[in-house]
């Protein structure tokens, strides 16, 4: 018996009109964040992918804002703590947090309107790695902007101990899905008309 990608009509032709192997090309949106609309309260977020904090990491971001708290860069000086070895800077924590959970949270932001109740609950050593999430804890409507709405998370950083290290309330003016234009030709953040466009497939 012939197989379906084998089979022909009475005169010869392919049976699917002479197509057969031909794949339509076609501009795909990629992921282009949340908008205001799609947010509820109550909902989770599990943040893609986990990143492990190293060495350099910790003696770059000390070294660019300038702590000179010495748990972070002194060796000799940590080891004589009660944790025994260097410490990951707490500002590159909440950063590195807040980064992570931007593809969920805040790719559509406006601006950043505060960062609250910020907790460090454990150290965080080199070699560590993190994972993040964020619960939509409030969201209403801009009195000032009609363009936005503003949304309030509570962001956890864990350890790949499922040991809390992390939280933070952070609260984004978050652009409107009826106010914002993407498309799959020209995705946020890209001028018009450059790479493929939609002629180019025709």
């Amino acid at each position: 018996m012939a197989r379906d990608s084998d089979a022909h009509d009475g005169d010869g032709a392919e049976a699917d009109g002479g197509d057969a192997g031909k794949t339509d090309r076609r501009l795909v949106g990629g992921w282009e964040g949340r908008y205001y609309e799609d947010f509820a309260v109550g909902d989770v977020y599990k943040h893609p992918y986990g990143r492990t904090v190293t060495e350099t990491d910790n003696v770059w971001f000390t070294n660019l804002s300038m702590n000179l708290n010495p748990m972070h860069f002194n060796e000799a000086y940590a080891a004589e703590t009660e944790f025994g070895e260097r410490l990951v800077d707490g500002t590159f924590v909440i950063a590195l947090a807040v980064g992570m959970s931007v593809i969920d949270v805040s790719a559509n932001a406006t601006a950043n309107l505060g960062y609250d109740e910020i907790r460090h609950h454990a150290p965080v050593f080199h070699g560590d790695t993190l994972f993040a999430e964020s619960e939509v804890i409030e969201k209403r409507e801009s009195s000032s902007r009609d363009h936005v709405g503003i949304v309030t998370t509570e962001l956890r950083a864990y350890n790949q101990n499922d040991e809390l290290v992390l939280s933070l309330e952070r609260t984004p003016m978050v652009l409107k899905r009826s106010h914002a234009q993407p498309s799959a030709a020209q995705p946020t953040g890209w001028p018009e008309g450059i790479g493929t466009q939609p002629e180019d497939l025709e």
